[in-house]
């Protein structure tokens, strides 16, 4: 495990012995806030005087606390109880580029300049009038930034999408873009699992993808280690994010590339939806997908995901059960037109 890189502390969920409490970690120690904030019985709790308890937190000394080295822990996901994802799509200007000009859309018998040409100007004409892609992932999805990736019994084409996650601090309805960073209480880790053949609905093509079957499966949102304050992250559009898999550097980009920026982001959602303290907006994932490279994930894989003073994510990918849950028993057809058995 490695402790976020910020000038200050990180906070979290963290289990011994069974029992799961909420943590304050600096270098390789954690404190229960449960000994200096009696209140206080998981992170959802901060959110009711978040800066005050922040401000209170920064003057504790781990070492007069009882502090307990973080090797001795589980790392939970950090936000408990853990909140909606509201996830954004196609956000990345850059990736938006690279799947159009490899779809080959555009004009049709252009050269092979003209359908970028063609999607930058598409997707500027976007970011300046039109609105974001936004879904949601639900809570039984997420999992620990440690915890194994369990690849599903039906569905293949498992691809990883690393993501910058906001965490929402306040009830926001109706927020203005220039009000909306004061939403934020801060940031972490989120890996965006997709299951590719589960996407597309052939049986009901007027319906489209369908990303609930696609993106909820358990453990397909592994999420921190840690939630880091916002006020120890000076520019979130300043922040490298990368993922490895197996060591192979996969994706390589900058946050500063989103179409539509995190203060955007709150807005167009919170005009639709009243968002909760808790809940975790993540913002898109950058170019270099599985998609892109022809390859998914497998068993004994390893995903390490990192974002500048975020952490670090480790993560195995474990095979499919081999049992197919009782829906599917006897729906062979089915089981094909979602991309087969798991695998």
């Amino acid at each position: 495990m490695e402790k976020a890189l910020v000038n200050g502390f990180v906070l979290g969920t963290f289990e011994h012995e069974g029992e799961e409490f909420p943590g304050l970690a600096l270098d390789d120690a954690v404190v229960d806030l449960r000994a200096v904030l009696p209140d206080v019985r998981r992170i959802g709790d901060l959110f009711a005087d978040w800066e005050a308890h922040l401000d209170a937190l920064e003057a504790i000394e781990p070492a007069a606390v009882g502090a307990r080295p973080l090797g001795e822990l589980r790392v939970l996901p950090p936000v408990q109880p853990v909140g909606t994802i509201i996830a954004a799509g196609a956000n990345y200007r850059e990736h938006i580029l690279q799947i159009s000009v490899a779809h080959r859309l555009g004009t049709e018998g252009a050269d092979e300049a003209q359908p970028r040409a063609d999607a930058a100007a598409e997707t500027d004409e976007r970011g300046r009038s039109g609105d974001p892609y936004v879904w949601t992932g639900i809570p039984s999805a997420v999992c620990g930034a440690y915890d194994d990736v369990q690849l599903p019994d039906v569905g293949a084409d498992v691809d990883w999408e690393l993501e910058l996650g906001v965490v929402i601090g306040r009830t926001a309805h109706r927020v203005g873009v220039y009000d909306a960073m004061d939403y934020v209480a801060g940031y972490t880790i989120v890996n965006d699992i997709t299951a590719r053949t589960l996407v597309p609905r052939g049986d009901i093509a007027m319906m489209g993808t369908d990303w609930f079957r696609a993106k909820n499966q358990p453990t397909f949102f592994p999420t921190g280690p840690y939630l880091v304050p916002a006020r120890f992250v000076p520019d979130p559009a300043k922040l490298r994010i990368q993922l490895r898999l197996n060591g192979a550097l996969m994706q390589d980009a900058d946050t500063d590339d989103l179409l539509f920026d995190i203060p955007s982001l709150i807005a167009y959602a919170s005009s639709v939806a009243v968002l909760r303290p808790g809940d975790i907006l993540i913002t898109g994932s950058p170019a270099g997908n599985g998609s892109h490279w022809g390859r998914f994930l497998r068993h004994g894989d390893v995903m390490e995901a990192t974002i500048s003073g975020l952490g670090v994510q480790r993560t195995v990918v474990r095979g499919p059960s081999g049992q197919l849950p009782p829906w599917y028993a006897d729906r062979p057809a089915a089981v094909a037109a979602a991309g087969g058995p798991g695998r």
